[in-house]
Order: C-alpha cells, then structure tokens, then sequence
C-alpha cells in the first residue's frame, strides 16, 4: 500500500456526511411534536391505497379501572377480538407478542380489518370457557390496564397457534419482546403456506418505495438499505437516495442502546435487505419508528 491519499474513499466519507446531515435536517423535531405526530398517526381512520388505517390499539371499550392483579391460571369468560380475553377474575388480558386482525370495538368510522371475525371465532375455539396458563415475560399491564401475558391452554401456546393459522402477525415491544425467535418462526411457516391472512393482498409485504401509500397503517415493510447513520444519538435507516421523501427507520437514543445491547450494530446494516415492521408515519418520507432489534429482520440475500 502506499501512502497517496484514498480521493473515492473520501468522497464516499463526504457524501455519508451529506446524507446524515439530510437525515438531521429531516428528522430533528421537538420530541414533544414527534411524539403528538405518532399518536395523531395512529388514531386518525380512513382508507389508504385500499387499506384501512385505525387506532394504534386503542379501546373505545369500557375497561376496568383498575385491573385484577395478575394471575397466573384462570378461566377464559369471553374473547374480545383475536388477541384479547376476558377470565373470571375480571381481568382483560391483552396477548403479548401478536396482532390480530382488528375489530371495531366500538371506534366510530372504523372498519374492520379483512379476517377479524374469523381471528375471533379462532380464538375463542381454542379458549373460550378453559382453564388457561397465564406467562408474563415484560411489562404486565398496558395502558388501558389489559394484563399483558402469554396464554397456553393445555400444551398449546396459544400466540404460536393463531400465528401457525395464519390469524395474526407478530406484534412486539421494548418492554414486551420474549420468545421473539418462536414467534417469527411460527408467522414465516404461515406465510409460506399461505394461510389466512397471508392468502390475502391486504396483508401482503410491501416494498419499501411503495411505503408511502400506507401511511398511518401498521406494515411490513422490505427493502435495501442505501445509507445508515447516527446524528445526535439517533440512528437512521435510509431505504433510498433521497432523504426528503424515501422510506427510512428511526431509532431513538433511547432505544438504540437496545439494539447495542443486542450487539446490533446499526451502521453495519448499510446495504443489507431487511424487513421491518410497525406504524407508517409521515417524516417527508414514510417513516417507522424502531424501539426494539426485533422489529427487524435480516433476510438472507
């Protein structure tokens, strides 16, 4: 080697300087307005390129206000949804891990997701009326006050067993993400056959320059990373060549330590096509907040 200057190398250094100095412009808001910018994201209803968007979560249902404390058998009394159940003690149990299908429940102009009745009608088969085994590997109740648990009716787990049916996709948190690896496992064997909701183009993985279309919906959402990037603590993903209106993931300071944690080097996914999931929001581009290294998959070129 000898020791001329490296000019492409350089360059290449000030172009990833260009790109990280876009991404601070694009994305340094008052976190005050970033996160009333989430929210309002998520609870504004409509139809976006044939897919509905709704409430991230939300409950117009009557809950309890203040929650049995966890338990740790108890029988199920009612099914609220593909995801929800309700046990004896009085307690609504949220299932940790998946989503369902969304119903409803009493959220006006909202429409019910493609399979929500049948997600339902699965879980209630499986749970309705039995005693179940009730797991909590994170946080225990969410904000409406639901249990946050993992179910097992006899040998079945009851998260694996709507996934295998195609009835729901994997849903996880910062605070809420075990047995992720098990979970994915379960959604890839659906989606491979194609079952319930993977037969339908609703559900289908979208790609990354498409990602715009789908604003305010929960997505999979799949392409090439074109840059990576840490400004000021914050990570960036971007999925394109131009910062003010392709695909790109966020990842706060706070939840970066997450990913390093995980021995998730971000800067390192540059060029690798990965899956990622969660809420589109508006950021000039499309944009998807990630809190956690599970929300990520690397795919195998």
């Amino acid at each position: 080697m000898t020791g001329r200057p490296n000019h492409r190398a350089a360059g290449r250094r000030r172009t990833k300087r260009r790109i990280a100095i876009g991404l601070l412009r694009r994305h340094a808001v008052p976190a005050g307005i970033a996160l009333l910018a989430l929210v309002v994201a998520g609870i504004v209803s409509g139809v976006v390129s044939g897919v509905v968007s709704g409430p991230i979560d939300a409950a117009a249902r009557k809950l309890p206000a203040q929650n049995p404390d966890p338990v740790d058998s108890a029988i199920v009394t009612a099914v609220v949804d593909g995801d929800t159940v309700r046990l004896d003690t009085g307690a609504e149990v949220r299932l940790t891990g998946i989503q369902a299908p969304k119903l409803p429940l009493g959220r006006k102009g909202f429409r019910p997701w493609p399979l929500a009745a049948e997600a339902k009608a699965a879980l209630s088969a499986l749970s309705r009326d039995r005693r179940v085994r009730l797991a909590y590997p994170g946080q225990r109740h969410d904000r409406w006050g639901r249990l946050l648990a993992q179910m097992h009716v006899g040998d079945v787990w009851i998260q694996r067993e709507m996934l295998l049916r195609g009835l729901a996709r994997v849903y996880t948190f910062p605070d809420n993400r075990a047995d992720a690896d098990a979970l994915y496992a379960a959604e890839r064997a659906a989606r491979g056959a194609r079952r319930g909701i993977w037969a339908l183009d609703w559900y289908r993985i979208i790609d990354a320059a498409d990602a715009g279309r789908f604003i305010g919906t929960f997505q999979l959402v799949e392409g090439r990373v074109k840059s990576a990037a840490i400004v000021r603590g914050r990570g960036y993903l971007n999925y394109g060549d131009d910062w003010r209106s392709d695909f790109t993931v966020s990842i706060a300071p706070e939840y970066l330590k997450l990913f390093r944690a995980a021995g998730v080097n971000i800067l390192n996914l540059e060029d690798r096509r990965l899956r990622v999931r969660g809420w589109l929001v508006k950021r000039n581009g499309a944009m998807i907040a990630a809190t956690h290294p599970e929300q990520i998959e690397i795919l195998e070129e």
